[in-house]
This record gives structure tokens, sequence and C-alpha cells, in this order.
């Protein structure tokens, strides 16, 4: 009887995460709920989510509630490619909710990465992305101030930054960057909706004009069960030793 129970259960869990009653990202009920839905014990309920986690349809976590599991989304980092056309590349929507636009002085860290004065004026950003409505990255984007100048009329909910500065005549003709992994601060899990100090991933970019000059320094935090990062490289060295990343 129990495993009758918990194949109905798992029968049900999975035809609402393939009509979309759950959605990846989603919290799957609680034990307490299912068992209370179902009128059983939480063996039942255990040996479901164990099924449905094996399959590969959600995932589990220690004192949390189980999630539903989205397919990773690739993206390339040898090339530069707008959020909001790789994601309709994806086949998925974009969005954005933007958090703050600011005028500030640069300070040390970002007039090194910018390559200006720690004194100099430069324009900041913060926005959240989303990919069918689900926060995925946090982007921090710091403008010199000739350039981040040209968004503070823009509607950077509904625009391309990308697109939008190099129709304004500055686009992305040199890149570097650099990827790792971070906790998630306290704006970032408030965002991204993650527990302080759970792993994301870090994309940070520093963008050159045709003249070779810095124009955008950005810091890109993805959730990392949503986006996997691929590089192409150009082959093995001759004594096997390393593989050089084609873009840099």
């Amino acid at each position: 009887m129990a495993e009758a129970v918990y194949s109905q259960i798992a029968d049900d869990l999975r035809a609402q995460i393939s009509s979309g009653a759950l959605r990846p990202g989603d919290d799957v009920p609680t034990e307490a709920e299912l068992a209370e839905r179902w009128r059983t014990s939480r063996g039942p309920i255990r040996n479901a989510l164990a099924t449905l986690r094996a399959e590969g349809l959600i995932q589990t976590h220690r004192g949390r509630p189980a999630r539903v599991v989205s397919k990773k989304a690739d993206q390339a980092v040898d090339v530069s490619v707008p959020f909001t056309r790789w994601a309709r590349e994806l086949g998925v929507t974009p969005g954005a909710v933007t958090q703050e636009i600011s005028l500030r002085r640069a300070g040390a860290e970002r007039a090194s990465a910018l390559e200006v004065s720690p004194d100099d004026t430069i324009v900041s950003v913060i926005r959240l992305r989303l990919l069918d409505g689900r926060p995925t990255m946090l982007e921090r984007l710091s403008y010199r101030e000739d350039v981040g100048r040209l968004l503070l009329q823009a509607d950077l909910d509904a625009i391309s930054i990308t697109e939008h500065l190099a129709a304004h005549g500055h686009p992305i003709v040199g890149l570097q960057h650099e990827i790792d992994a971070v906790a998630a601060d306290e704006q970032d899990a408030a965002l991204l909706r993650v527990p302080t100090g759970s792993p994301i991933l870090r994309l940070s970019r520093i963008s050159r004009d045709a003249d070779g000059r810095v124009f955008e320094a950005s810091e890109d935090r993805y959730l990392s069960e949503v986006v996997r990062f691929t590089v192409a490289a150009s082959g093995i060295s001759a004594d096997g030793q390393y593989l050089r990343a084609v873009g840099g």
C-alpha cells in the first residue's frame, strides 16, 4: 500500500512539473504539507521525493523544501552576447528590474577597473535580470561618466544596455572576462532569493572601445543552478599543459 501511495505522489508532482504548475526554481510542497494532503506518513513522501530527485526533476537540501530543477542555460564567455539576446536565443523571456542608477565618486577599486582617477565621477547601475520572470543574475555595472550619462534618461528595465550604448557610439570592441565563485551577500540573497552565503557564480567584465579605453566594468552574479559558463578553446599546447581560450 505504501509503495502505491508514493508512486501516486510522485506521479502527481511529476505532472505538476510537466504542466508548469510547478516551475523551475519553485519550492515543492513540504513533507508535512504533502503528508496532510495525501493523508499518509512521511515515509511514502520521502520515497516519492527520492524518485523525482533520481530523475533529475528536483533538488533536495537538508532543512529546506525540495526545489524544482531547471535545465542549465549555457553562456559562452569567450564572446560578448547581451543578456537580452542570449535569453531570446534560448527561447525564454528576459526581464530586468533596476535597483539603482546613480552618479558617484569612483573610489579606488572602481577607478582601477575603469582606468580613471579615484575622485572622478562614474555612473553606477545595479539591475536584477530575470529569465521567464525568475531572478537569475544581479548586475553591478560601472561606467565612465561620459558613457554612463547615456543611461540616465533610458528605461533600463526595457532595454539591453549593451545594445543601447553600441547604438550611441560605444560598442564593445575589446573584452576581458574573469569567472569565480563567491558567497551571496545580503543584497544577492534578497534579490536572487537564496540564503546568505550560498555559492553563486561571478562573471567580472572589462569592456573597451575602439580606442582601447575602458568604458565599462561590471560584476554579474548568476545563480549557479540556472547558468553554466562555456569557453571555446583553440587547442592543446605542444606539451599538453594548457588550453588557450579563444577571445581571452
